[in-house]
């Protein structure tokens, strides 16, 4: 059996209120922009996580706030206290108590713990910048069995910072048009 899983870095975040605690920072303009296309691209991919489970850092909230909006994702979105700066093993703890009937799940968090467990599961180093996505392919029966040894494949790899996002996001609209005028045909 496979399950889905999307490992998202939090959008570009502001470091300009030097009185703030690192938990607090907002997300920049570019972060949202960001953070709403990532959405819109889950939207038009076809990999929707039955399950959002995000750090409570102020930056990650909101980035899975703004991509659980505009992906249309009806499903929960948990806050996990250990993701503030977690380590792979602490996001691998979290997955391993998920229930079976949940077949996607996406993480929001931070590097270089996010890294890390994509490094683990890939088997090779992929830096996830700001706003970066990845999603996996797990051979995976059981989430309890979940490990940094599960079989994975990465299936798409979204790095905002590689990627004219203005560009993309007029394509995924004449594509959606596209399909609403073959959809109007049938």
């Amino acid at each position: 059996m496979t399950r889905t899983l999307m490992l998202l870095r939090h959008a570009k975040s502001g470091w300009k209120d030097n009185s703030l605690r690192d938990f607090d920072r907002p997300l920049k303009k570019k972060g949202k922009q960001t953070a709403k296309l990532v959405g819109k691209l889950i939207a038009h991919s076809g990999y929707q996580p039955d399950i959002i489970l995000s750090s409570p850092a102020k930056r990650a909230k909101k980035t899975a706030k703004l991509v659980k909006k505009h992906s249309h994702h009806n499903g929960p979105v948990h806050y996990v206290d250990a993701f503030y700066m977690a380590e792979p093993g602490d996001y691998i703890h979290s997955l391993r108590s998920l229930s079976d009937d949940i077949d996607s799940v996406m993480l929001v968090g931070h590097n270089p713990g996010m890294e890390d467990l994509l490094c683990l599961l890939e088997g090779k180093f992929s830096p996830l910048s700001t706003g970066a996505l990845a999603i996996l392919e797990l051979e995976l029966s059981h989430w309890s069995d979940f490990s940094s040894s599960t079989v994975s494949k990465l299936i798409q790899f979204i790095d905002p910072e590689k990627v004219d996002l203005q560009e993309l996001e007029v394509k995924m609209a004449k594509a959606s048009k596209d399909k609403d005028k073959v959809d109007k045909k049938e």
